[in-house]
C-alpha cells in the first residue's frame, strides 16, 4: 500500500507570479552552467534598486539618486 502523493503536473506548467515591471523575464542555464536571461542586467539592477532595501546602503547620504528618487540627470 502507497500512500505517496503524485505531485500536480500544473505546477510544471505554471509560470510564477512577478511583478508587472519584470513581467516576460526568463532565466535559464545552459548545459555549460551559463546564466541566460531575456531581460538586460542593467533593467534588472535598476528594478532592484528601487524595489529592495539594501542593509549596506541605508546610512548613504545619496541614497535617493541611486534608487532614482534625486535629481533626473540621465533623462
Amino acid at each position: 500500500m502507497n500512500m505517496a502523493r503524485k505531485k500536480d503536473n500544473k505546477q510544471k506548467d505554471q509560470k510564477p507570479r512577478v511583478n508587472k515591471e519584470l513581467e516576460g523575464m526568463e532565466i535559464r542555464i545552459d548545459s555549460f552552467g551559463e546564466i541566460h536571461n531575456s531581460l538586460s542586467i542593467d533593467k534588472i539592477n535598476e528594478f532592484l534598486n528601487k524595489n529592495v532595501d539594501d542593509k549596506k546602503l541605508r546610512d548613504r547620504d545619496d541614497l535617493d539618486e541611486i534608487k532614482g528618487e534625486g535629481s533626473d540627470e540621465e533623462e
